[in-house]
């Protein structure tokens, strides 16, 4: 315990220090030793005042969040009750306790600060209560003091939302009673001894006053907000009812409210689903067979072949992460045409708040045109990103091949393409890896990283670090048609599809979908990313006729037609001049129609079943053929990529969730050839995780 917490005295202050690096979480044993040593100062007579800080980097970053992923394994979890208790004790402290803030104070750590009876803090310093991230609500006094100190409808929406705030924010709301510059020790405590004399110090839990008038209103507008920008999480709205329940009853009576909500909340599947995807993003990065003895390449400077929408997008997440990129196009007109667009980009997120225009500008900056290979020998790592097809990009890194320095990383963007054809264009196979950023790249978290037969630990290692850099989450996936995503979502969509075929409404479809959680339905889904696109890799390929199975016929068809989706205002669905939906292309009926097929109407769980089941039997056999290293693996790049609701945590884990016999029964059903590994796991009663 004295190893976790520290205990000093500065004449008649005390200094208790967290000492639990890197974040100071309140794993077990700071809570008590933050509670030992707050009652040997309050014994202590030369003691007048506390100061509690956290050493390193930051004061106290939340809770251990291992302690909520026991409850997945039967073991009991943290327990937000204790942790209360010892809040309650140290604002029991007879004598004034300082929290000194620093870095951040998220989730359990500003529960803990809000405890004490003044909080300072660093000018750069965040506070928050994040919890709903993960599925859960504050649960140790968070929903019940934070509004008597920032006022209702601000911590319903801190609580409700999860986004932390500047100290400055913290210090205008009154959550923060002065703002620290220069050394925060030495300003803290002089900031004790301003108040060590002002007894008894004051009581958070005591402060009744911001809790005052009517707050309906402002909670359902807040409600009403978190249908749309968290639809489907229970998290968010049991924070506004445990925060309404501190404006109506006393504390004590606002804290069993709290306790109850947060309990239901932590054994739901939803906190499992995403607690799971909190560990998963963190597995992911762990590649079997590369240690710390494989050291990535240094990256310095980046070039980019093609300024169209991946490219220029790609250059944006190397310029944002402070990476000089060469820009290269065939012709100026395409070359202005794409810097025209990245420009117009970053002015829209100026115009949003989202960037500052001295980020910009210095962003701007660092990307060069260009029109031919001459300065590309400058460059640690090459990003192709023409179209997809498999001819010019290989040509294409023939050319690279040539220009490129020895020690240079060459990556293709390609989202289905052959991995070691491209490499073969190459007298360097070891150093071409694919880079699948995900559209639009700068906004998108997740970074397919595909590797080749011959790409070496070096490379692989170094792309997981550069997508850390580029703020990205790096999956990697073995190369086959698709890759790890787009060959699940290949057989997602098909199913969508058929469902049309049958004489589903598309409209009914997509609700079906998105209302089970999906970001979009799967047909408006298409319409997006466009009809020619997988048409066009069908054609390609030529797999259709290789297999002779039932392929989604009504696509294709459509794109033959020239309905590609938004890109043409019409698709599925007809589009505005805005891109905005407007009715069904009466066209997709007629198509349907024509095929003449067996017409069959199916309920909207039916639907649900048919395709995430789809994406769950391509994922086992992804899985089986080591495709994907671990099926975390997939659930990541699910909830990344494709707009899968992290509170289900991805589709293998949804699977694990409802049980595998049962995924099995209805594959069955639905007269498909089910994966082995998935008819394996479910006769042995078994999960995806446990692999």
């Amino acid at each position: 315990m004295s190893d976790l917490v520290l205990y000093a005295k500065d004449a008649d202050v005390a200094v208790i220090t967290i000492n639990n690096p890197p974040v100071n979480a309140l794993s077990p044993g700071v809570p008590e030793g933050i509670a030992r040593f707050v009652e040997q100062a309050a014994a202590d007579e030369e003691v007048r005042a506390i100061v509690i800080l956290g050493g390193g980097r930051t004061f106290i970053a939340g809770a251990d969040i291992r302690e909520f992923g026991k409850i997945t394994s039967g073991e009991k979890p943290w327990d937000a009750n204790h942790l209360n208790g010892i809040i309650i004790g140290i604002e029991n402290c007879r004598k004034p306790v300082v929290m000194a803030i620093h870095g951040t104070a998220l989730g359990g750590g500003l529960e803990v600060a809000m405890g004490g009876h003044y909080r300072v803090a660093a000018a750069d310093a965040q506070v928050g209560q994040p919890e709903v991230k993960l599925g859960i609500i504050p649960g140790a006094g968070g929903t019940q003091r934070l509004p008597r100190l920032a006022g209702v409808s601000k911590a319903a929406e801190m609580c409700a939302f999860g986004e932390p705030i500047s100290a400055r924010a913290a210090f205008d709301l009154g959550i923060v009673d002065r703002l620290i510059s220069g050394d925060l020790l030495v300003g803290a405590l002089a900031f004790a001894r301003e108040v060590a004399g002002q007894l008894p110090p004051p009581k958070v839990r005591e402060r009744d006053g911001k809790l005052a008038g009517d707050h309906s209103s402002d909670l359902d507008k807040l409600r009403s907000a978190c249908a749309k920008r968290a639809r489907g999480q229970r998290a968010p709205l049991a924070a506004i009812e445990a925060i309404e329940a501190a404006t109506r009853l006393p504390f004590e009576q606002g804290l069993t409210i709290e306790s109850e909500l947060f309990r239901e909340c932590l054994y739901s599947d939803q906190s499992k689903a995403m607690i799971h995807a909190f560990f998963g993003e963190r597995t992911v990065a762990k590649i079997p067979g590369i240690g710390k003895d494989v050291q990535p390449r240094p990256i310095a400077r980046a070039a980019i072949v093609g300024a169209g929408t991946m490219g220029g997008g790609i250059a944006m997440v190397y310029a944002n992460a402070g990476i000089p990129v060469l820009l290269k196009e065939a012709s100026a007109e395409a070359l202005d045409k794409g810097l025209a667009t990245i420009r117009r980009n970053y002015q829209t997120s100026v115009d949003k708040g989202r960037l500052k225009q001295d980020f910009v500008d210095a962003a701007l900056g660092r990307i060069t045109p260009v029109l031919d290979f001459d300065r590309f020998a400058e460059a640690d790592i090459v990003v192709e990103a023409v179209f997809e097809n498999l001819e010019l990009k290989k040509q294409v890194f023939r050319e690279l091949d040539k220009v490129a320095q020895p020690l240079a990383v060459l990556a293709t963007n390609t989202s289905t393409l052959d991995i070691d054809a491209i490499a073969g264009a190459t007298s360097r196979p070891e150093s071409v890896i694919g880079h699948h950023f995900f559209s639009p790249a700068n906004v998108m978290r997740l970074l397919e990283i595909v590797r080749g037969k011959a790409t070496s630990p070096e490379v692989i290692a170094t792309s997981m670090e550069l997508a850390r850099r580029l703020k990205k989450v790096g999956v990697l996936a073995g190369n086959c048609r698709g890759f790890i995503g787009n060959r699940m979502f290949h057989q997602y969509v098909q199913e969508a599809v058929f469902l049309a075929e049958d004489g589903n409404s598309p409209q009914a479809v997509d609700k079906a979908l998105y209302e089970w959680g999906m970001a979009m339905g799967p047909l408006a889904v298409i319409d997006l990313a466009g009809l020619d696109v997988g048409w066009r890799i069908r054609q390609e390929f030529k797999y259709l006729e290789e297999t002779g199975v039932r392929h989604a016929e009504a696509h294709d068809r459509l794109a033959e037609q020239g309905y590609y989706g938004q890109k043409t205002r019409a698709g599925w669905y007809l589009y505005d001049e805005k891109r905005q939906p407007s009715g069904l292309n009466p066209a997709a009926a007629e198509v349907v129609a024509a095929l003449g097929l067996p017409q069959r109407l199916v309920s909207p769980e039916e639907m649900v079943e048919r395709c995430i089941y789809a994406l769950v039997n391509e994922g086992a056999r992804i899985l089986e053929e080591g495709i994907a290293i671990r099926s975390v693996d997939i659930d990541i790049v699910y909830l990344n990529g494709y707009g899968f609701p992290v509170w289900r945590g991805g589709p293998m884990h949804y699977a694990d969730t409802v049980g595998l016999p049962k995924v099995l029964e209805r594959v069955r059903v639905f007269g498909w050839e089910p994966a082995p590994l998935l008819a394996k796991l479910a006769a042995e009663g078994s999960r995806f995780a446990s692999l």
